[in-house]
């Protein structure tokens, strides 16, 4: 989330990813970083362990997404 603030702040839009667990915490963040509408996509968790098949699968899932959040 700092990133996705930090490039924000610089005129550049930003999205994080994070694994479905952490969904509350990045909105946590996202306020007490000053910028409420930081833009965040999730991914089914958990992500650890996953081969990289599975990784690609789950970025293929959320991609629309990501770019929705980056042009909308």
């Amino acid at each position: 989330m700092h990133d996705t603030v930090w490039f924000e702040i610089q005129g550049v839009p930003a999205v994080s990813i994070a694994s479905s667990e952490f969904r509350e915490a990045a909105g946590t963040q996202a306020k007490a970083l000053g910028m409420d509408d930081a833009r965040c996509c999730f991914v089914r968790h958990p992500i650890q362990d996953r081969t990289d098949d599975e990784m690609r699968a789950l970025a293929d899932e959320v991609v629309s997404e990501v770019i929705d959040a980056l042009t909308g």
